[in-house]
């Protein structure tokens, strides 16, 4: 079980709530290369069985935050996954080339790939194969012996091959899903209910598409390790995204209503894993195929 990132912090923030040490890891919020202040203001909405965000992936940048932020995350024992950002290829190769001194310190990176590319008219790098491949091998380039997660989108059609490509490009696993597109509009006045226009949808509204997305990679990619997120509240979500073909789970927006839910979802798991007689996580990975 790790924490997902955009919804744990950059560093500690949740270890007053919980032990971190006893989860499997905790990724922090994206970071880019040097310092970025995000969307305008409103950021975040509630929506019908979930949230609606435009953060902007606000952040101090690379730098400060393995200064600052990583020290105290292992101070409390904390497991600690680096995801990355980037607006270029060149931008998220320097945030890995950054996270190269502290790279023996963490046990993955996170490639987030639901970002605007501003060398090919803002396309989404994860909506497109071969941008997303070209990202992978920059960052592998700059940090050969680091386990690299790539985190996709469920926002395409062409995810399944999208994680091929990936996986061929270094992308030692795969993160399905990052948040759905959506937009929420005031009915009072009008506009849109958030600074930026639309957002990224995420919360319970989303696991079945995350379930889905998870299933069908596995189907398609049988040797490829996958993360899956989306909308995990209970445990019951946890073994259903094991079953569909996830070897590890994370938990997101539930940590906004209740900031101890990672070690209460993964304890939830455990109880519900044992009245199904399983004895070890692994009987549960890929028993839906």
């Amino acid at each position: 079980m790790f924490l997902a990132s955009g919804t744990a912090g950059h560093g500690a923030e949740l270890a007053p709530y919980m032990p971190l040490h006893t989860l499997g890891g905790v990724v922090v919020k994206s970071l880019s290369a040097e310092p970025w202040a995000g969307n305008p203001a409103p950021r975040v909405h509630p929506a019908p069985a979930g949230m609606l965000n435009a953060v902007g992936l606000q952040g101090e940048g690379v730098p400060h935050w393995c200064q600052h932020d990583l020290p105290k995350m292992e101070e409390v024992g904390a497991t600690v996954v680096a995801s990355i950002w980037g607006r270029t290829v060149s931008e998220y190769a320097r945030a890995a080339e950054l996270l190269r001194p502290v790279s023996d310190r963490l046990l993955a990176i996170e490639v987030n790939l639901s970002c605007p590319n501003l060398e090919s008219r803002s396309a989404i790098f994860a909506h497109d194969s071969d941008l997303s491949a070209n990202v992978v091998s920059a960052v592998r380039a700059e940090l050969p012996a680091t386990a690299l997660w790539a985190k996709l989108s469920a926002n395409t059609d062409r995810v399944t091959d999208i994680a091929g490509r990936v996986h061929e490009a270094g992308a030692d696993a795969v993160t399905l899903i990052n948040t759905m597109l959506g937009l929420m509009i005031d009915t009072s006045t009008r506009q849109p209910v958030l600074g930026n226009g639309g957002g990224g949808l995420s919360g319970r509204a989303i696991h079945p598409i995350a379930v889905r997305t998870v299933h069908d990679v596995r189907r398609a990619h049988p040797g490829l390790p996958i993360i899956g997120v989306g909308g995990v509240a209970t445990g019951a979500d946890v073994i259903e995204l094991m079953l569909a073909g996830a070897s590890f789970v994370q938990v997101g927006t539930a940590t906004f209503a209740d900031p101890r839910s990672g070690v209460k979802i993964l304890r939830d798991a455990a109880r519900r894993a044992r009245r199904l007689g399983v004895t070890r996580w692994q009987e549960l990975v890929n028993a839906a195929h």
